[in-house]
């Protein structure tokens, strides 16, 4: 009989696992903030740019700032601030994590309207905290990075940018954090004939609000986070919908609903009421992560449920057939709809189970034949997760990114690449979470970030260059975990690399790896000879 396999639990001994430190339920516990005042000899004087103006690289940009490094620019592609929220406005669009946990542990927002945020609420409360620590005046919006090239001799970083209107310009910094994320870049599937497409055709991400619906043949590819939250909206403005679908997903109720003004008043008045919604939205999605994908009794009575909302929600056998996944729970992303499976009974929607294998002028080829002729094209179809910072050209010390992660990408507690010095990256390889608020994990980085900044100002650290075995040490035990996950039980996600490789995804809890990042280890870093610049205030 086979082994059963874990979505979470911790098979192996941790390499740093710290015991012996008391952790808060938020983030990782950190050396206080000194505003970079060692407690003798010279301060030096730190440039930081953050590239990514999302939830990651604002909590960053103010991490750095609180620590004391003397300037903070951030660079952001976008018009504003607000990563992911800021991009995808599809109709629907909304989290499948609560808001008391979907949120800031240092910004708690009393006054969420619902129990799970929507888009333009969430982009509100992002524009709000980077208002309220005065963030923004150091973002520079309209501004891509192209590339950043370590001087081994200096111990700095070049990083090239252009501007919306092809200004390009270099700045000299110390330390480079990357913000971009795991889902910044759509991911639209090369198939043939997709140019010749008539009609619109664009992805969730890039939602042409413009575009008038009504009596429109819509073809929808894909079934994943996006396509289950845009899909009933469409199925109520267009004149027929066909969701082609490569593998149906567990969907399961969202326990959404509205807060009242009772609610606020005591979210407001007693933040502890507030705060234990938190604590408890928490310790059940640690409890759902280590227990999917095992032989247990509560897996078996979640599969259970699953399957009565199933039938209660979609009366018809055959259809009802079509939408039974084929994979363990868990092996993919679990999802939360209350309409998604009723939109799918409805008369002018059709789910297609066959793969697409051309789109023409007209319409939609399936492998078994079938033409569906369509007026528009929606492509639900993800983000390319495991391609990290790409397209930028990332240069350390004799070697690129690119060629350091030929064989998929690696970083040592997802944040820092051994050649690669004072370059950290939020949100990096192996930091995503198969549930609960990825919040959790951006607090326990930027914590950790802070505690490299301090021992880079007192001058601990001379610069912060992970050691090659301390990166390759923890890259074999958190490959070695993953293999014996749920993710890699045999299904396809946007988890894996093509060989199969777990590239996104942390293979424990996030109470695990806010110990791991609690306290960091100098010795963990390389001893290299830095130039020091001092503070006129020194």
């Amino acid at each position: 009989m086979a082994a059963p396999v874990s979505l979470g639990a911790p098979r192996l001994p941790s390499l740093t696992r710290v015991t012996a430190t008391r952790t808060t339920p938020d983030r990782a516990p950190t050396a206080p903030a000194t505003g970079g005042r060692p407690s003798g000899g010279p301060r030096r004087t730190l440039r930081a740019v953050v590239v990514g103006a999302g939830f990651g690289g604002l909590a960053a940009a103010r991490e750095l700032r609180r620590r004391g490094v003397a300037e903070v620019t951030v660079l952001e592609k976008g018009d504003r601030v607000g990563g992911v929220w800021r991009d995808n406005t599809y109709p629907g669009a909304a989290c499948d994590v609560p808001s008391s946990l979907y949120s800031y542990s240092f910004a708690p927002k009393p006054d969420w309207s619902r129990r799970y945020g929507e888009q333009d609420e969430i982009l509100r409360y992002i524009e709000e905290v980077a208002a309220r620590e005065e963030l923004l005046d150091l973002v520079r919006t309209r501004t891509e990075v192209t590339s950043a090239t370590y001087d081994e001799e200096r111990c700095r970083w070049t990083v090239a940018t252009r501007t919306a209107d092809g200004t390009t310009e270099e700045l000299d910094v110390d330390l480079v954090v990357f913000a971009v994320g795991q889902l910044s870049r759509p991911h639209v599937p090369p198939l043939p004939g997709i140019a010749s497409f008539r009609g619109p055709a664009f992805h969730s991400a890039e939602w042409d609000h413009d575009l008038e619906l009504a009596g429109k043949r819509v073809a929808v590819v894909g079934t994943g986070a996006s396509a289950i939250q845009f899909v009933p909206h469409l199925a109520r403005a267009a004149g027929h919908v066909t969701v082609f679908q490569r593998s149906a997903p567990y969907v399961v109720p969202k326990p959404d609903r509205a807060y009242t003004r009772l609610h606020h008043h005591a979210f407001r008045r007693f933040p502890r009421t507030q705060g234990f919604g938190r604590e408890l939205t928490r310790t059940l999605s640690e409890l759902l992560n280590r227990t999917l994908g095992e032989d247990t009794v509560l897996t078996k009575a979640f599969v259970a449920a699953f399957r009565l909302h199933l039938r209660h929600q979609v009366a018809d056998p055959a259809l009802r057939a079509k939408l039974l996944p084929d994979y363990a729970v868990g092996c993919k992303r679990l999802l939360f709809s209350n309409d998604w499976y009723p939109a799918l009974t409805r008369d002018d929607v059709e789910v297609v189970t066959h793969a697409v294998v051309e789109v023409t002028p007209d319409g939609v080829r399936a492998s078994d034949g079938t033409f569906h002729p369509a007026d528009v094209i929606v492509y639900g179809t993800g983000f390319k997760a495991t391609e990290f910072l790409t397209p930028v050209e990332v240069t350390g010390r004799g070697t690129t990114l690119a060629e350091s992660w030929a064989d998929e990408a690696h970083a040592y507690l997802g944040m820092t690449v051994p050649q690669f010095p004072n370059l950290f990256v939020v949100y990096g390889p192996n930091t995503n979470l198969g549930g609960s608020s990825i919040l959790s994990m951006i607090e326990c980085q930027t914590g950790y970030l802070g505690q490299l900044v301090d021992r880079l100002l007192t001058g601990e650290l001379e610069v912060a260059e992970v050691r090659e075995d301390v990166a390759a040490g923890f890259d074999r035990e958190v490959q070695e975990r993953l293999s014996r996950s749920v993710w890699a039980s045999g299904c396809s996600s946007w988890y894996q690399e093509a060989d199969g490789r777990i590239t996104t995804n942390w293979p424990g809890t996030v109470q695990e790896y806010r110990e791991r990042t609690a306290v960091l280890q100098p010795s963990d870093f390389v001893r290299t000879a830095a130039p020091l610049r001092v503070s006129r205030s020194a």
